[in-house]
């Protein structure tokens, strides 16, 4: 069962959290501010830490900043009312590795809680272009658009396999892909396990790079 840790400087939102995601993970811990965040999670050594990024103390970033290179096998996802971009990138760039905001449900809660325990990146959909654009903007040129493309994996895609991609790209959950596209989560999962195959990639973070790169966002 996944380990979890709770930051936020609001007992009803911790406890809220608490309630969402049921005993479906073992929560280890909680805490309000980041010096009680910084001694619960070297005591506790979750699996995830659920962040909020504005927090008495110094605030999320100050929480990974402290301890992402003592506890290495920590991971964290940003759980956060706000959605401004500065929010977000400074998060992801201090080592986080999702960002979702307090309208998630309990169920996409739990979903991206399990995907970043297993090495997923995880971010409300509109956010995941603040991330793409910022580290865009920071690394290499971008590769040539997408129609000048040579990856031979993107023409073994079917047309909904390509709808499927561009969606896991952008960050979208599977559950929220299969309502767009009216069909099952089940579904939505073989289209998925396909397009991962097909591009020779791993994982969703991989998937993203390779969609960025191409231009097909």
């Amino acid at each position: 069962m996944t380990r979890v840790f709770v930051v936020d400087d609001h007992a009803m939102v911790r406890a809220g959290v608490r309630a969402e995601l049921g005993d479906s993970v073992d929560v280890v811990g909680e805490a309000p501010d980041v010096p009680t965040a910084v001694d619960g999670i070297r005591a506790t050594r979750p699996d995830v830490v659920l962040l909020d990024v504005h927090l008495p103390g110094g605030g999320g970033r100050t929480v990974l900043e402290t301890l992402r290179a003592e506890l290495p096998e920590v991971k964290y996802l940003a759980l956060s009312v706000s959605d401004a971009a500065e929010d977000v990138i400074a998060v992801i760039r201090a080592g986080a590795r999702g960002y979702v905001t307090k309208t998630i449900s309990g169920a996409d809660l739990l979903d991206a809680v399990r995907r970043v325990a297993d090495g997923d990146v995880v971010f409300s959909p509109r956010l995941a272009g603040f991330v793409l654009d910022a580290f865009s903007a920071a690394g290499p040129a971008p590769a040539a658009p997408a129609e000048e493309a040579t990856d031979p994996g993107l023409d073994l895609l079917s047309a909904r396999e390509r709808e499927v991609m561009q969606l896991l790209a952008r960050g979208y959950t599977y559950r929220e892909i299969g309502s767009r596209l009216f069909i099952s989560v089940k579904t939505v999962e073989s289209h998925a396990s396909n397009v991962l195959r097909k591009l020779q990639l791993s994982n969703r973070n991989e998937l993203t790079r390779w969609a960025a790169t191409n231009r097909l966002l």
